[in-house]
C-alpha cells in the first residue's frame, strides 16, 4: 500500500483527516508549515494527538511551507511511495486576507503550484490528487439559491476566494495539459472539535465563558451552511478513494445542504454552555457574504455521500471537547 501525502496536517480538517486515514490502516506523510495565524500550540496539540494514536511507523510529520517549491518538489521525489495526495493547506480566513494579502497568493497560489508540480513530476505515480477550495468561489447571493458546481464564480468578493479560484483554474490547467487526475471539492462552514480559532462559534464560545460581547455581522442575520468536519472528511476520502474514471478534473460541493440562521446557532450555544451571550450587532464586514447554501447532489449521485450530524449535534461534541482542553470552572485542568 502507498503513503497519502496530507498538506496542512497540522490545520483543522487536516488533523481529522488523517486521523481518519490512519484509523483504517492508511500510512500518511503529513506537511504543514506551523505558522503563527493562529496559536501553533493548537496546531502542535493537534499533532500530539495523532502521533500518540497511529501505529509506529504509519504517520510521519514534515514541517515545511508550502510556498518553498524547491522543499515541496523534493520531499514528493524522495518519497516514491507516495501515491495520493489531499492537499488542504492553504491560508484561510477571509477577512484576514484584507490584512496580509501576501499570506495568501503564497500559500494558495504559489502553494497549489508547489503540489501541482510535484504531482506532475510524479510521471504518473501519483494516481490522484485531492485538494481543498471553498464556498467562498460562489460570491455573495441574496436570493436564498443553492450554490451549484455549475454556477458561474466569477465575481468573488474577497482576496481569499479569488485566490481559491486561481487554485481550481490552475487544476483544470494542468489536467489539460499533463493529464494528472484530480478533484477539487468546496467546503461549506467547517465546524467542530479541534477548529480554529478565528470561526464565529469559537469567537462565540470564548466571549460567552468570559462573559465578553460576541459581534454579529450584519447585525446577525447571517445563514451558513454549518458542516460537520467529520461530515467533511467522509466526504474528503470518499473523493479520494474514486480518481476520476476518465483521468480528468471534477469540482464537488462538501456541505451540509441545510443552511441555519446565525441567531439560532448562537441560541444552540446558550443552551451547551448555559450562558446568555451579550450580543453587539455591527455592520456587514468587506469580503463576508450574508448566505452559503451547498448543492450536494453530485456527491450523492457519484460517491453515495451525505451529511449525518446536525448543527445541535456537533456543536455538542465541540463543547465537549472545548470543556476537556480548556481549564473551565469544574475542570482542574486541560486535556
Amino acid at each position: 500500500m502507498g503513503r497519502v501525502l496530507v498538506t496542512g496536517a497540522a490545520g483543522f480538517i487536516g488533523a481529522h483527516l488523517c486521523r481518519e486515514l490512519l484509523r483504517r490502516g492508511d500510512t500518511v506523510v503529513g506537511l504543514d508549515n506551523m505558522n503563527p495565524y493562529y496559536d501553533p500550540a493548537l496546531k502542535q496539540a493537534r499533532l500530539a494527538a495523532l502521533t500518540g494514536d497511529a501505529p509506529p511507523g504509519a504517520f510521519e510529520f514534515h514541517q515545511m511551507d508550502l510556498a518553498d517549491a524547491d522543499a515541496v518538489l523534493g520531499l514528493m521525489k524522495d518519497r516514491p511511495d507516495i501515491d495520493r495526495v489531499a492537499h488542504l493547506g492553504a491560508q484561510a480566513g477571509v477577512r484576514w486576507s484584507l490584512e496580509a494579502p501576501f499570506a495568501y497568493t503564497a500559500a494558495n497560489v504559489t502553494g497549489q503550484l508547489s503540489i501541482l508540480e510535484g504531482v506532475r513530476r510524479s510521471e504518473g505515480r501519483i494516481k490522484h490528487l485531492v485538494y481543498a477550495s471553498t464556498s467562498s468561489v460562489y460570491g455573495s447571493r441574496t436570493d436564498g439559491s443553492q450554490f451549484r458546481e455549475t454556477d458561474r464564480v466569477d465575481k468573488p468578493v474577497s482576496l481569499y476566494a479569488a485566490t481559491k479560484r486561481a487554485g481550481e483554474l490552475m487544476g483544470i490547467v494542468y489536467n489539460d495539459l499533463y493529464k494528472l487526475p484530480m478533484t477539487g471539492v468546496r467546503f461549506f462552514t467547517v465546524y467542530g472539535p479541534w477548529g480554529r480559532p478565528d470561526m464565529a462559534y469559537w469567537l462565540f464560545t470564548d466571549a460567552m465563558l468570559k462573559g465578553k460581547p460576541i459581534r454579529l455581522f450584519n447585525e446577525g442575520k447571517m445563514r451558513r451552511d454549518f458542516t460537520y468536519v467529520d461530515d467533511i472528511v467522509t466526504g474528503i476520502v470518499a473523493a479520494l478513494d474514486h480518481p476520476p474514471a476518465d483521468g480528468g478534473h471534477r469540482l464537488y460541493n462538501i456541505g451540509n445542504s441545510n443552511p441555519e440562521e446565525l441567531m439560532d446557532l448562537i441560541g444552540i450555544l446558550e443552551e451547551l454552555l448555559g450562558v446568555e451571550a451579550k450580543k453587539e450587532f455591527l455592520p456587514m464586514q468587506p469580503g463576508d457574504v450574508p448566505a452559503t447554501f451547498a448543492d450536494v447532489s453530485a456527491m450523492k449521485r457519484d460517491f453515495g455521500w451525505a451529511p449525518t450530524t446536525s448543527l445541535r449535534t456537533g456543536l455538542g461534541h465541540f463543547v465537549d471537547w472545548w470543556k476537556g482542553y480548556f481549564p473551565m470552572p469544574g475542570n482542574k485542568e486541560a486535556a
